[in-house]
């Protein structure tokens, strides 16, 4: 066992990881409540064609901010895709199930099972980038991840295609926030150079795929593109896209794959509560309040411990490690 728990090669400041951190839990609350309005309250058909709205709107800013040298990246070349690659195939993967997801699931339920990201974050951080995690850190996982399966057993509306959605959105988030940190170290990409690539591939083969599986033709034929409110929504829903795609690698850069993951648990308590309140889609059992209590109280645990470690470094707490071997501490098949 290591006596060193989750260190980071780079140490940024605790103000840039603080304000990367609050800059994401924003972007990631107001794209939820935007996008739930779009293709819940406006009925939008297609979360394909937003998911290629927000593709666009990302490529037009950064290609702007390029032009006129506020921002810089590397010049597209033959080595862009080998160097980005398999971030394009998880972002897509990504944005398509989550906004499935968010349109098939009521916002409650939506925050508990993205729970399971968390876990599935702190694996591949094990397997991909070979970290170690404290004892308290992983029981607090377990925590949050059984009030999410007690919260969800008594899902009144239980989906069974909802829920396969968002378990995938759960893989596809852990995995491109795993591979974009190991990405950002990458020379000639940096941050900028990530997200532009990464829209810059993928929107043409998901416009094809729209077209092919008819989510296209049900935009277009969508009857609310002359009502002005609809508009802001759908423009917001896209500027939106780019915001948090930015923030989650912001965040990434600065703190961590893991600590993206537990500020977004953070902002879900937030998302959850609320969505009880307003929303309308929420069906309460005293069950599933339970059930989203243990997860966010775990949730809470979770993220004081891992603030408090990256505060104060290392402490008594630090000493007690859990380092999964592969082979050893997970089972094979």
């Amino acid at each position: 066992m290591s006596s060193t728990a989750c260190q980071e090669p780079v140490q940024h400041s605790g103000v840039l990881r603080f304000y990367s951190a609050v800059f994401y839990a924003g972007s990631s609350f107001v794209i939820t409540v935007v996008n739930k309005t779009v293709l819940t309250s406006f009925r939008f058909p297609s979360y394909m064609c937003l998911g290629i709205g927000q593709m666009v709107a990302t490529l037009v800013v950064l290609y702007a901010a390029k032009m006129s040298k506020t921002v810089q990246f590397q010049d597209f070349d033959r080595s862009i895709p080998l160097k980005i690659f398999p971030l394009p195939l998880l972002y897509v993967g990504n944005h398509i199930t989550g906004l499935a997801s968010t349109k098939k699931l009521s916002l409650p339920m939506f925050t508990v099972l993205r729970k399971f990201t968390i876990l599935m974050t702190m694996v591949l951080e094990v397997y991909i980038l070979r970290k170690t995690f404290p004892k308290s850190l992983v029981y607090s996982v377990v925590a949050i991840v059984l009030g999410a399966m007690v919260a969800a057993s008594s899902d009144l509306a239980f989906d069974v295609e909802a829920y396969s959605f968002i378990l995938l959105n759960d893989a596809f988030t852990a995995a491109s926030g795993v591979y974009t940190k190991k990405k950002l170290g990458t020379e000639g990409l940096g941050k900028y150079g990530v997200l532009f690539y990464n829209a810059l591939i993928i929107v043409i083969p998901t416009l094809l795929a729209s077209a092919v599986t008819g989510d296209l033709h049900k935009a277009i034929a969508f009857e609310d593109w002359l009502e002005g409110t609809f508009i802001f929504c759908f423009l917001m829903s896209c500027f939106m896209g780019f915001v948090l795609m930015y923030s989650i690698v912001l965040c990434s850069y600065y703190n961590s794959a893991l600590t993206t993951t537990v500020v977004g648990a953070i902002k879900n308590v937030a998302v959850a509560y609320i969505g009880i309140f307003v929303g309308g889609d929420y069906l309460f059992s005293w069950t599933n309040f339970l059930g989203l209590s243990i997860c966010m109280s775990g949730g809470l645990m979770y993220s004081y411990l891992i603030f408090n470690h990256k505060s104060s470094g290392s402490n008594a707490e630090g000493a007690q490690v859990l380092k999964i071997q592969q082979g050893s501490a997970l089972p094979t098949k």
